[in-house]
């Protein structure tokens, strides 16, 4: 279990981020189409998977926006967004802020990818959505960083993000 802060006020995440050099847990998530993905679907890339509670937030979605810059000068890369967003609002979202870039990916199914990256929180009124972080998954899915961003809303330091991505 891990402890992060929403405006002050302590939270807490069923576990802890995939350790440095471990495989990256697979997932199932829901594209803007309605379709299943899977980290399988990247296979071959470097990934760097942005995990929010809502894109449809300020501070999310000012991280779509510099992680979409991102995605441009990496187009070898998936920038992948991870939302409890229903698949409709991360297309209103993306759509409306011109962000083709990232791809938004939905726990609408299930919280499995939430509770498998060890960052579902479990209490507050945030309980039941991920708590913000990222993680950056190599070629052959080995993960070589992780940050969980202390205060939810917060911005990770996307400087170190794009370093391990690179």
């Amino acid at each position: 279990m891990a402890t992060v802060t929403l405006k002050g006020n302590e939270i807490h995440t069923n576990g802890t981020l995939p350790k440095i050099g471990s495989k990256a847990p697979d997932f199932l998530l829901t594209s803007t189409d309605l379709k299943d993905m899977r980290l399988s679907d990247f296979k071959g890339k470097r990934k760097l998977i942005s995990i929010v509670p809502s894109l449809d937030t300020g501070v999310c979605a000012l991280s779509a926006r510099k992680l979409n810059e991102e995605a441009k000068k990496n187009p070898n890369a998936a920038i992948i967004f991870v939302s409890a967003d229903l698949p409709f609002a991360q297309k209103r979202v993306t759509e409306a802020d011109g962000l083709s870039n990232i791809i938004p990916l939905s726990m609408i199914r299930t919280k499995d990818f939430a509770r498998d990256y060890g960052i579902l929180i479990t209490d507050g009124p945030l309980a039941g959505v991920a708590a913000r972080s990222i993680v950056v998954v190599d070629e052959n899915d080995n993960v070589i960083y992780t940050e969980l961003v202390g205060e939810i809303t917060s911005e990770p330091n996307y400087l170190k993000a794009i370093d391990a991505l690179k």
